[in-house]
């Protein structure tokens, strides 16, 4: 029987410092950082909170009641003048802000004084539809620059703002409304993707439909696709954003905000398929989401930074809007797919607008493999200088790749770790100080107590896999879930409600330096004959044989072995399935990994069932090889994709 210890086979030799020039110019430079943050951990999250504008100075950096955080209590804030007001009076008044780039090529700058003249304007245009401070408001867009002003002015007059990413359904639109109570919904007539319009109004239609949201009484709409596409517009309700904004004050003073007033919801998938509504504040999330912005990505005055995450995902609250603003970035934010019209769009997106610090998702990386080093040869990536990481643990292979294609061998990988209800970065090398590993996090951030331990909440030793769990309150902590506090205690305190530990829903291990290495989520880790196996190692070690280009492994119900391995395979262009290829990886599997972790079955596929944020639902692939009926397809980027595979695995067991 297993112990229940995650077993870890995979074995990384590679390392890569910093280069001296590199970290001569860091803004996290001196080692002593971590040692002084661990002595005193408030003390070094009150010093990153004064980079902040304070309306009213704080009397207690933290009141810790488990599991309730209150971060720099009494202080007062308000969150966008700190994106925005506090820029104006220097040279950052005329720098760009946000530089837009459609699908079709349409382009737009906004110098950070011209988005705080819209922000102002948007704020009002709220006000005047009689929403204010605490009031719910829900966002619904493509991403296009309103996406960022209509989250700055929500927070500008204290309403608290729902962004749901634009690919989803009417049906999880209209959950999230009602969920949230929200009073009004911003969205657009529609939007492009792979050069299809999204016909987003449309869907906000029929979640309103027939009275089930009642609390909504506004609803304003972005004109993007204009007389492309006719929408119905409802004269008692509904508003164009333009004309809205043309008829409010031109100014529109920012409501000062308690710390711990709230700014924003953001829902995420619950086991019980109930959505969960992640509640974040004001004064901690910002002081962590600006501090990693800062130290993580090496933030300079000159760069231009694209992090290539939608506003609907957390990823695109911290790292596209939130952080990034707050430190006075030049941010890039692309509305359309990665391979439109060409595969080489983002590194022709790098070419054009000089990037140089680029934060995407492994998913995407693997991608990218999949389709030739052909795409980003043709560009010229040389104004790149930072690479990121983030959403899933990365495969050592695709790290590599990213570094030499992407990275021409030059710049520094942060490979970050955290989740929607961290809020913030809570582990990822520091570019300036850090030997990084392929496919390992690093160390946690400064001032993050993160842990590996057992099922009774003891760290394990290094090298053994446990389970992550983060030992004290952290400033960009979830508050609660919306409406729903004794959930929040269930999912993430009563795992080791003993000893006061949230528990993240990760496997783990720690080396004897320190670093973390990320095994997948819990619910993903293989029981085979007794052992705890890693999904995420299987994987990784599947993607280092040169054929293939991605893969997901899932363990499937087995008589004898109680789990076996299924691995679902998609190859790089130009290479075929055979029989002696699956002979091929299953014996490089085991080379690497053990007799133990040879996958049982391999099924190739073109593509895999991933969701819209790009992760790979494993629990579909489950149903799949274990004969169930698929569970909810909803969130996924393409449904058909799960229906072929499930066809071919079964005629495949057949």
């Amino acid at each position: 029987m297993s112990d229940g210890t995650i077993e870890s086979h995979l074995e990384e030799a590679r390392r890569f410092p910093p280069s001296p020039a590199f970290a001569a110019q860091a803004n996290a430079g001196d080692p002593a950082v971590y040692a002084a943050a661990e002595a005193d951990p408030e003390a070094w999250w009150a010093d990153q909170a004064r980079q902040l504008d304070w309306m009213e100075p704080w009397t207690q950096v933290l009141d810790w009641r488990p599991p309730h955080a209150r971060w720099f209590v009494g202080g007062r804030l308000n969150v966008s003048a700190n994106c925005l007001d506090r820029h104006l009076a220097g040279p950052r008044r005329n720098k760009a802000a946000i530089i837009f780039e459609g699908e079709p090529g349409d382009r737009r700058t906004l110098t950070y004084h011209e988005l705080w003249r819209e922000v102002n304007r948007a704020a009002g245009a709220l006000k005047q539809l009689g929403v204010g401070k605490g009031d719910r408001v829900t966002i619904y867009l493509p991403m296009v620059p309103e996406a960022v002003i209509s989250m700055l002015a929500c927070a500008r007059i204290g309403a608290i703002h729902s962004v749901v990413f634009g690919g989803f359904s009417a049906t999880s639109l209209r959950e999230r409304i009602q969920d949230s109570g929200s009073k009004a919904v911003i969205t657009a007539d529609g939007g492009w993707r792979r050069g299809a319009m999204v016909p987003l109004k449309q869907a906000v239609d029929e979640a309103l439909a027939e009275g089930v949201c009642p609390t909504v009484t506004a609803v304003l709409v972005v004109r993007r696709l204009g007389a492309l596409l006719s929408v119905a517009m409802d004269d008692g309700r509904d508003a164009w954003w333009h004309e809205a904004l043309a008829e409010a004050p031109r100014l529109c003073p920012p409501e000062p905000m308690d710390a711990e007033d709230g700014l924003f919801i953001l829902y995420t998938s619950g086991s019980t398929g109930k959505p969960k509504g992640v509640y974040h504040t004001s004064g901690g999330y910002l002081t962590q989401a600006q501090a990693t912005m800062r130290l993580v990505f090496d933030l300079k005055d000159d760069d231009v930074y694209w992090c290539t995450a939608d506003v609907g995902w957390v990823t695109g609250h911290s790292y596209v809007v939130y952080g990034p603003l707050s430190a006075g970035a030049t941010v890039l934010i692309y509305e359309g797919a990665p391979d439109w019209p060409e595969r080489d769009r983002f590194w022709e997106l790098i070419e054009t607008h000089g990037v140089s610090i680029f934060y995407t998702a492994p998913t995407a990386i693997r991608s990218f493999m999949k389709w030739g080093d052909q795409h980003p040869a043709g560009r010229d990536l040389s104004s790149l200088r930072l690479l990121g990481s983030v959403g899933e643990p990365i495969n050592p292979e695709a790290w590599m790749w990213y570094h030499r294609q992407i990275g021409g061998g030059r710049c520094p990988i942060v490979d970050t770790w955290w989740q929607t209800e961290t809020g913030a970065i809570m582990v990822s090398p520091l570019p300036g100080l850090t030997t990084t590993h392929p496919g390992s996090a690093g160390r946690p951030f400064p001032g993050i107590a993160v842990d590996v331990v057992d099922e009774t909440g003891a760290a394990v030793p290094p090298g053994e896999g446990g389970l992550l769990a983060i030992r004290r309150p952290w400033p960009a902590m979830l508050r609660t879930l919306w409406g729903n506090d004794e959930r929040y205690r269930q999912v993430y305190w009563s795992k080791f409600a003993a000893q006061g530990l949230y528990f993240a829903g990760d496997g783990a291990r720690r080396d004897a330096d320190g670093n973390l290495w990320l095994l997948g989520r819990v619910d993903d880790i293989m029981l085979v004959a007794g052992h705890n196996i890693s999904t995420m190692e299987v994987e990784s070690a599947l993607v280092e044989h040169e054929a293939v280009a991605e893969a997901a492994v899932i363990g499937r119900a087995h008589d004898v072995k109680g789990q076996a391995i299924a691995a679902f395979v998609t190859l790089k262009e130009g290479r075929s399935p055979s029989g002696e290829l699956i002979a091929a990886l299953r014996r490089h599997v085991g080379e690497r990994l053990g007799p133990i972790c040879r996958p049982d079955d391999i099924l190739f596929s073109a593509e895999l069932p991933k969701t819209r944020s790009g992760k790979i639902m494993r629990r579909l692939l489950r149903d799949i090889a274990e004969g169930r009926a698929l569970g909810d397809v909803t969130t996924l980027a393409d449904p058909s994709v799960v229906a072929g595979l499930k066809d071919r695995y079964e005629q495949h067991e057949g």
